[in-house]
């Protein structure tokens, strides 16, 4: 069944993450993308380790599949005439060179637009392509602290903190995906191809969602709550007797419903804990008084009993509990792909389940120019063929 991009031919000179991410998303759902690296491989995932497995980096393999690797020396007349001749066949590019770079290199939009006027072309920087600082470069880290993410996270002990991954690359990744997809929509209408200009720091300011609409409506700073939620209570990580769990109270009703299960049924009929608002101004005394009772039953139990009262909760799970839940299992959320040199790869597999036009796993992680024959024979072969035994579980 072919994909739903099936036919999309997209040209992919990023590296590191939002870009491969981004092209990745449009691998999976059928595009064909072509990855575009110097000679010897520029991706600087490709050396981001340990682990390795024969070679290949766990970093990038985490977002390069479905992809066939071509290299090219874009500071060469003849590498970006290469670009060029695979644009006019292309129906998207994406790249995440700093603001100017393609401009002086003669791959900006304007110049490939002459050349294929149906193309969508994604610019994606640290900054955007506007504004000051259009020409600073962006990483993750940087991004999270300029656009306040670092601000939210930690504690007042801890001070600022980082998300553990890389979410602003990933924020990116995704809008460029949306993005990308609502263009090719918008060709179907106009027959054109458009620019796109996407920056992680827009992106990441986006991706404050409720805690940016707290300030602009407020005008209070937000200050970092550690695992606590600034607009419920409670919402937060507690204490059983044999590790740390989340509970999540949406409501009054379901406050009542904890309050239940508690051996200190004062909590429930305390004044002040009788709505959210009291309960949030309250925050820290109810929060004290719940660790107290969480303590006194295990995870399991707290997970039987909040279920049955339709309480959300979960346990703070590591990576080996996480890929070893059942319920990891039944989504299929990992697939083992089939490298002719590197072997078999375990992969996070792709979240979106469509019915019609699932998503497929058809090459694994390129190597370095490992399809520069194809390039060199006009494309002839079918990537389909390829990589054909890759499964999902």
């Amino acid at each position: 069944m072919a994909g739903a991009l099936d036919g999309v031919r997209v040209l992919d000179l990023s590296r590191v993450l939002a870009g491969p991410y981004a092209t990745m998303i449009l691998g999976d759902l059928g595009a064909d993308v072509i990855k575009i690296e110097a000679p010897g491989g520029s991706d600087d995932t490709r050396f981001w380790g340990p682990p390795f497995q024969n070679g290949m980096s766990a970093y990038y393999t985490a977002v390069n599949r479905n992809k066939r690797s071509v290299t090219v020396d874009l500071k060469t007349e003849q590498g970006r005439e290469t670009v060029r001749r695979l644009a006019e066949t292309a129906d998207v590019v994406i790249h995440n060179f700093k603001t100017g770079t393609m401009d002086k290199w003669g791959l900006d939009y304007e110049a490939l637009s002459r050349l294929n006027p149906r193309l969508i072309y994604c610019s994606i920087t640290g900054f955007g392509e506007t504004g000051p600082l259009a020409s600073l470069p962006g990483y993750d880290y940087i991004i999270q602290a300029m656009s306040g993410w670092m601000s939210i996270n930690g504690t007042a002990d801890t001070g600022p903190l980082k998300v553990g991954v890389a979410v602003t690359d990933v924020f990116t990744g995704l809008y460029a995906a949306i993005a990308v997809e609502a263009a090719l929509l918008a060709r179907e209408k106009t027959g054109r191809g458009q620019k796109i200009d996407l920056s992680l720091f827009d992106c990441a300011v986006s991706a404050l969602v409720n805690v940016a609409a707290n300030y602009l409506m407020s005008g209070d700073i937000p200050q970092p709550l550690g695992n606590e939620h600034p607009n419920i209570v409670p919402y937060s990580t507690y204490e059983a007797s044999d590790g740390p769990i989340v509970i999540a109270v949406g409501n009054d009703r379901q406050f009542q419903a904890l309050c239940s299960l508690l051996s200190d049924r004062s909590i429930g009929s305390d004044p002040r804990f009788q709505t959210n608002p009291g309960r949030v101004a309250h925050r820290d005394e109810l929060n004290r008084r719940l660790n107290e009772e969480i303590k006194r039953r295990t995870r399991a139990e707290w997970q039987r009993l909040l279920a049955e009262k339709g309480i959300p909760c979960g346990p703070v799970q590591t990576m080996d509990e996480l890929f070893r839940h059942p319920q990891t299992d039944a989504r299929h959320m990992t697939v083992t792909m089939h490298h002719p040199t590197v072997g078999p790869l375990k992969l996070v597999a792709s979240p979106l389940k469509l019915s019609g036009t699932p998503v497929s796993y058809r090459l694994p992680p390129p190597l370095a120019g490992e399809h520069n024959n194809e390039a060199e024979t006009g494309w002839q072969n079918d990537p389909e063929a390829e990589g054909n035994d890759n499964e999902s579980p």
